[in-house]
């Protein structure tokens, strides 16, 4: 495996954990992870560049090593501010090559449109957006999201740190036992009884007040100015939301179509996690991409 270091840095008054592989002048691509996941998890991507690159991935706000937010309630819009701070502190006036996977990749996708003179390239990484929404869903959500607030959300325990590499098998079987041992204690640390809890803040699993706009999203994507890739897997299961196959296509094809500059690809044999299930692959089409021709 590559080697890489740590640091902290205060963003927007957080104390945030930034994971470093290569050297400090070599180009820069950012990588920013998904829900319920660490900066450390593109550990399998970072071995398989075969370029000089220096890779930046940070765990977001009540992630990994990052500071939680001490609030009750996690707001999306943190995550594209926090964004905007990490890329003035490492590459101030530059644009940079952007990646993110999940939710991630919402992220990503939404702060290119917003600063897109800020953005080289963009590699969105399943980053398909959550269910459209309606108005009249508003006084429901709103509910919803005040009734969880009654009870604070706890996170599930394990014995031992290879029950933790357990249980990221259970999510993603394709996860061989080397890689799996390597996540675990990235992914969980040991707490004062002995048991090894997630890194991630449970305030995580409430839901939003506020409707997912697709709308919204959309007219971001539209103002984004970067050649795009965007990267599926086969086998993913991020289709359940959207109903059947079919249904899903369209609906996926109709948000791509808002995208100006787009190269779309699909990673055969790869779940959801594919930075995971097939790195060499991934890493392969992110260097053509990157070293193409604009």
């Amino acid at each position: 495996m590559k080697p890489s270091r740590s640091e902290f840095i205060t963003v927007r008054g957080l104390r945030t954990h930034v994971r470093h592989w290569g050297a400090d002048d070599a180009p820069i691509l950012f990588m920013v992870h998904g829900w319920m996941d660490v900066g450390a998890s593109f550990q399998f991507v970072a071995d398989s560049l075969a370029g000089n690159w220096h890779v930046i991935a940070p765990d977001w706000r009540g992630f990994g090593l990052t500071e939680r937010a001490h609030a009750d309630t996690y707001w999306f819009p943190d995550y594209i501010a926090d964004l905007d701070v990490m890329l003035d502190h490492y590459s101030p006036g530059a644009a940079v090559n952007l990646l993110g996977h999940s939710m991630g990749g919402n992220v990503a996708g939404i702060y290119a449109g917003v600063r897109p003179e800020r953005v080289r390239r963009l590699i969105n990484l399943e980053g398909f957006g959550m269910p459209a929404t309606r108005p009249d869903q508003a006084p429901r959500q709103y509910a919803k999201w005040l009734d969880q607030l009654r009870e604070p959300p706890v996170l599930r325990t394990y014995p031992s740190v290879a029950a933790v590499a357990g249980r990221l098998q259970k999510t993603n079987p394709r996860l061989s036992d080397q890689r799996a041992a390597f996540l675990a204690p990235h992914w969980s640390a040991q707490n004062d009884a002995g048991e090894w809890e997630i890194l991630g803040d449970p305030a995580h699993k409430k839901p939003s007040p506020m409707l997912y706009r697709i709308e919204e999203v959309m007219a971001c994507w539209s103002a984004i100015t970067a050649p795009v890739l965007w990267v599926e897997a086969e086998d993913t299961n991020m289709w359940q939301w959207m109903g059947p196959k079919e249904q899903a296509r369209i609906e996926v094809d109709r948000r791509l179509g808002h995208l100006n500059n787009v190269q779309a690809k699909m990673i055969a044999d790869a779940g959801h996690m594919l930075h995971h299930d097939q790195p060499e692959q991934l890493a392969k089409l992110i260097e053509d991409f990157l070293t193409a021709a604009r």
